[in-house]
């Protein structure tokens, strides 16, 4: 029996199968792991989405923990590209799948870079996005407005009563909450910068930046007037200020819906969900499930896999967890690094698949692949395997997700041109090993595992 409320918009009534499953898996978290799309569909939709939304348990990362190459644990403070194997463990290995896809979210919206601070910093604040992640969206925007790192990434540390810094004041409005010109102007930027001012640190020749705090005295405490209300403001009135606009709550559900979904979002439903947000005093988690839920999740275009999702996903199908750190230059080649967002703005999902990006994900299926090629003088299917049945070892190698009538078409058109002219008997398990090693390449390079 479901445990989710009524939705505050329309629910989809269509058939729940594997397929359906597939997608909410692929864009509620990371990809199913083997049999994952058959549980869940059995469930229903209500208690699938549940199950991800409400899990009944506490967050397990399940399996064997990282390492790097050498069998050393993972060290995500002190090491190059550490942090990043470290946080796509817990996207490969963790329970909650989609309160990782929701910190993916809100990383890419709060987006802030370890350029400006350093991995301490950037994974408090990855776990600060975490506790936050199906929670009240004003506390989240609290949390983050005085997060180390995000102060540091904005000047927040140096905006005070003597020289405001107007650059958190103006990205709090233009990206995280209202949107670009929508309701604000100049005047308000400018006077929502004096609101936030007062938050300093001092800094360590070993530790870097230490000691984030609020000083009265660096703090404008006079008269400010922000969308035309007066006040002696200071950073948490500029927080409520903010979620409290009028112009908030479209954005809010504009933005987070198409995280989620491909289709425009309907007028009618906007404003269900818009209705839903603000009588909730802006929770996150009733807007998420009734997106879940929406027709258009399951019935509107399919959407580009980001290229961490994506990754996560390879070895979650396969089995297998962090065992290299080359996944973190492999994320350059992808266009999706860890802690290191391109700007304030975040990434841009709809530059995912370039030629230059599809060619770093093909090093990524290389990397999953590269303790699982065969080129032993067995091969473990026997020389009597047929076409057909390469290419269904090859998917399931990868979880057994089916693909499209196309892919396979092509694939099995590949898996025969393999058998043919190969008749010496010194022929055959070389040939059946290159067969299927080229098969498991191709299967996740497919639209079918780029898109969900």
């Amino acid at each position: 029996m479901s445990t989710l409320p009524p939705s505050p918009s329309t629910v989809y009534t269509g058939p729940f199968g594997e397929a359906q499953a597939t997608r909410l898996l692929w864009r509620a978290g990371f990809g199913p792991r083997p049999g994952d799309a058959e549980r869940l569909a059995r469930l229903g939709l209500d208690a699938a989405v549940s199950s991800l939304t409400r899990p009944a348990e506490p967050a397990q990362l399940l399996d064997r923990p990282p390492h790097d190459d050498k069998g050393h644990p993972l060290d995500p403070l002190n090491v190059w590209g550490q942090d990043h194997c470290w946080w796509l463990d817990r996207m490969v290995r963790s329970t909650h799948q989609l309160v990782e896809r929701m910190t993916l979210v809100w990383h890419s919206w709060f987006a802030t870079s370890e350029e400006a601070s350093n991995a301490r910093l950037m994974i408090n604040q990855n776990w600060t996005l975490r506790r936050n992640a199906l929670g009240n969206f004003h506390q989240l925007l609290s949390d983050v407005t005085i997060d180390p790192a995000m102060l540091l990434w904005l000047n927040g540390n140096t905006n005070n009563r003597y020289a405001p810094n107007e650059n958190y004041g103006r990205e709090m409005f233009e990206l995280f909450t209202l949107g670009q010109g929508r309701g604000y102007d100049q005047h308000d930027v400018h006077q929502n910068a004096r609101a936030l001012t007062g938050w300093t640190n001092d800094w360590s020749d070993s530790r870097g930046p230490i000691n984030f705090r609020f000083d009265p005295k660096l703090h404008d405490d006079g008269v400010k007037r922000i969308f035309g209300q007066t006040g002696r403001f200071n950073w948490k009135d500029s927080v409520r200020l903010a979620v409290t606009h009028p112009s908030h709550p479209s954005f809010f559900v504009g933005k987070l819906w198409a995280y989620f979904v491909g289709a425009e979002l309907p007028a009618r439903t906007a404003h269900e969900l818009e209705l839903a947000y603000v009588r909730s005093g802006f929770e996150i988690r009733p807007v998420v499930e009734a997106i879940l839920r929406h027709p258009l999740f399951y019935e509107g275009p399919r959407l580009v896999t980001p290229p961490v999702v994506w990754t996560a996903g390879l070895l979650r199908a396969s089995r297998q967890t962090i065992t290299t750190t080359d996944w973190a230059w492999i994320a350059q080649l992808t266009g999706q690094v860890l802690f290191q967002p391109p700007n304030v703005a975040g990434w841009n999902y709809a530059q995912w698949l370039d030629t230059s990006r599809w060619a770093g994900r093909l090093q990524a299926v290389n990397t999953a692949l590269a303790r699982h090629t065969l080129d032993g003088k067995h091969y473990p299917f026997g020389i009597d395997e047929t076409a057909s049945q390469a290419y269904e070892h090859a998917l399931a190698f990868w979880g057994g997700q089916p693909l499209s009538d196309t892919a396979q078409r092509h694939l099995l058109k590949l898996s025969r041109r393999f058998a043919r002219g190969q008749h010496q008997p010194w022929q055959q398990v070389p040939f059946r090993n290159l067969r299927q090693n080229a098969l498991r390449a191709l299967v996740p390079m497919t639209p079918d595992w780029m898109t969900a």
